[in-house]
């Protein structure tokens, strides 16, 4: 049985493992908050931009545990977190110190959900805690947050929470965050293929782009992608939201994977997962999830006026 939950607050130790685009600038803000973070990431070009930015890094994930209030995980998918969480070394020194396990990864909720369960048995506590809200919204501290767990698991973490985000969202048992944050994605990803095509149809009749987003955006078609995306990545030709067309088309699978662990097949999703994944093929290599605006043009069978011409 686990030791009750105790409030986490700064000077605790915490331990985020994951220092990519995301987790950088997260792991920075909970130090500006006063906690003392303790980063680590498999990759050593990630480990010496942290410290660059003036973090502190640990060389091993075990060093990054032992002790810790709590370990926040910021991976690329549920694979990953449950091969770091099977370490029986890291799995032992999370127990002794009752540390609070927070993936704020993507991962499937149902993994999360059975992965929570196999850890319950060990002693470990974990709560899943995935954000939205893109690069920029990471570095300033403004994140919104979706929480599964229990009650007092989440409540033990909300400082935590409010150095990285200005919205916490408490969504239920384990895994309903993964849920969530899966069907957010779904949305969003389906908002920004709906725009990328009245572009590319609009141009073709001859409309300018930027009166098209214009008149979007006054307008009931207005959604994310027409307000932060279209004019500032997608016209501007710079696509480097920071968003990487590969982890959106497997969040976006990760939503199409729900619907049928609960028996159903819905159109629109299933239509979006596999445009998504198709286009993640084709557009080779690192990918910000924009450019599926590269993706749709090429697909629409002519090259349109505009800020990229072919899908390379």
């Amino acid at each position: 049985m686990t030791t009750p939950s105790k409030v986490i607050a700064a000077p605790d130790a915490v331990a985020f493992i994951g220092l990519g685009q995301m987790g950088l600038p997260m792991a920075r803000n909970l130090a500006a908050a006063g906690f003392e973070v303790r980063g680590y990431d498999v990759t050593p070009s990630a480990r010496d931009a942290y410290v660059a930015a003036g973090g502190q890094v640990t060389q091993s994930l075990q060093q990054a545990v032992d002790g810790a209030a709590a370990a926040i995980l910021m991976l690329p998918n549920g694979a990953i977190v449950r091969s770091l969480l099977q370490d029986p070394g890291v799995v032992s020194a999370i127990a002794a110190a009752n540390t609070l396990v927070i993936d704020m990864s993507s991962s499937a909720p149902f993994g999360t959900a059975a992965l929570g369960q196999e850890l319950a048995a060990k002693a470990v506590r974990l709560i899943d805690a995935p954000v939205s809200g893109g690069v920029k919204r990471a570095r300033e501290g403004k994140l919104a947050i979706m929480v599964g767990g229990d009650d007092a698991s989440i409540d033990a973490a909300r400082h935590l929470f409010e150095a990285l985000g200005n919205s916490v969202f408490p969504t239920g048992p384990l895994g309903s965050a993964h849920a969530m944050k899966a069907l957010n994605n779904f949305v969003s990803s389906a908002g920004l293929v709906a725009a990328a095509e009245a572009l590319i149809i609009g141009g073709r009749f001859g409309l300018q782009p930027e009166v098209i987003v214009d008149v979007l955006n006054a307008s009931s078609g207005r959604n994310n992608a027409t307000e932060v995306k279209m004019k500032q990545f997608v016209l501007s030709g710079a696509y480097n939201s920071g968003f990487g067309l590969a982890l959106m088309s497997k969040d976006v699978t990760t939503a199409a994977e729900l619907s049928h662990d609960l028996g159903m097949k819905l159109p629109s999703l299933e239509l979006m997962a596999g445009l998504w994944a198709q286009a993640s093929r084709t557009l080779a290599g690192p990918r910000d999830h924009t450019e599926i605006y590269r993706y749709l043009e090429a697909a629409s069978g002519e090259v349109a006026d505009g800020p990229s011409v072919t899908a390379d």
